[in-house]
């Protein structure tokens, strides 16, 4: 977290150079005409942080709403429905994750032989004790790792990655409440 609000500071920083920079070429190659403010004086208008803050924000949303689309148009043909039937409550778990399927950098989309292909929703659920355990649960089943056709092996990778996105993007405005409840 603390290193995308750097790298959108260095770029907000450059931004703003450029601009600074721009400006200069044109005082000095033209004659500069000044605008009159739409702005009562009272109200200033934004700064260039918070005019990126906010078309990152816009463009943001936009794949945001492309990504969840495609997370549900996956949702019903990998048929994971039939295990979780409402769709929002897929969010609700806490992560997921596939087995019988690479995911790492160093084995990203390679099966592993002899294993079966799951999508495994991961929940924390109290024990007797009142301690939080990890439950595993399966939402979808589709055989041998070997048996897999590529086209339904990049379907269940790709759905797991998007669910995890828009989980980013869940847990990105949820941090964004709590800074505005401090008052930044």
């Amino acid at each position: 977290m603390a290193s995308s609000l750097e790298k959108l500071k260095a770029l907000t920083s450059r931004l703003e150079e450029k601009l600074e920079e721009k400006k200069e070429v044109s005082k000095a190659s033209s004659v500069e005409t000044t605008e009159p403010s739409t702005l009562p004086p009272t109200i200033s208008s934004p700064s260039s942080i918070e005019r990126v803050v906010e078309r990152r924000a816009d463009e943001g949303e936009s794949v945001r709403q492309a990504n969840i689309a495609r997370v549900k148009a996956l949702y019903e043909k990998l048929k994971i429905f039939e295990k979780s039937p409402e769709f929002g409550s897929l969010f609700d778990y806490k992560a997921m994750n596939l087995s019988g399927i690479g995911l790492k950098e160093e084995d990203f989309g390679d099966i592993r032989k002899g294993k079966y292909i799951q999508v495994i929703a991961i929940t924390y659920e109290a024990d007797k004790n009142g301690k939080k355990k990890a439950k595993n649960i399966s939402l979808g089943y589709f055989g041998k790792a070997e048996t897999l056709e590529p086209s339904l092996k990049n379907e269940i990778i790709e759905f797991v990655l998007r669910w995890r996105y828009e989980k980013a993007f869940q847990n990105v405005s949820h941090y964004k409440d709590l800074i505005a409840r401090v008052g930044v």
